[in-house]
């Protein structure tokens, strides 16, 4: 048995994925998609401050730096802020896709421990598509992009219309978002998983 989650495998068929035609270019950063988002907000004071950038292909990196305020054990990176930091990752993929997508399943494998003041070096690529269905992986390192693996994760992420997200939101918010005069803004408050 490989120890691989068969929901993760993408099924005989599934498409390669391809890069929308108006996705960011390889190498610019993608920002926020909502300000105050935990992963990449820059409004939430103990959030991850997680920044992403558009790769080649289908790709993006990202990094971020371990704080005391996300710590688990003394002096250590809890390992569901480390799993925050891979799906957070992972859902940026999406802006490659041009689709609003929701995490459905992320398997997380924590492979070192990740010392407070270290950055988090994360890569993530969409292996395959499925209809709906969005077939990913990331990998994060310490000591540099090339450096050690410390944690990686293979994830499906679903894609959903935006009233998924008007839906179950808290109207206040939703609300909030919805005024935002900010067109793109607006938009891009919904683009990535919740």
């Amino acid at each position: 048995m490989s120890g691989r989650n068969t929901a993760l495998t993408p099924p005989a068929g599934a498409a390669a994925p391809v890069r929308h035609p108006d996705a960011p270019a390889p190498g610019e950063l993608l920002g926020a998609h909502y300000e105050h988002c935990f992963g990449c907000g820059g409004s939430q004071p103990h959030g991850l401050h997680l920044e992403a950038r558009a790769g080649d292909g289908v790709r993006v990196t990202a990094e971020f730096t371990v704080r005391p305020a996300h710590q688990g054990a003394p002096g250590l990176a809890h390992g569901g802020v480390l799993a925050t930091a891979l799906d957070e990752t992972l859902g940026s993929l999406n802006w490659l896709l041009r689709v609003i997508a929701v995490t459905g399943r992320l398997e997380t494998d924590y492979v070192r421990p990740v010392p407070v003041g270290t950055v988090l070096y994360l890569e993530a690529e969409v292996t395959a598509v499925a209809g709906r269905k969005i077939y990913c992986t990331a990998v994060g390192r310490t000591g540099g992009p090339e450096g050690p693996v410390a944690v990686r994760a293979d994830a499906l992420f679903i894609e959903v219309k935006v009233d998924h997200f008007i839906d179950n939101g808290r109207p206040e918010e939703i609300r909030a978002a919805m005024a935002d005069p900010d067109q793109v803004r607006r938009a891009r408050a919904f683009e990535v998983n919740p």
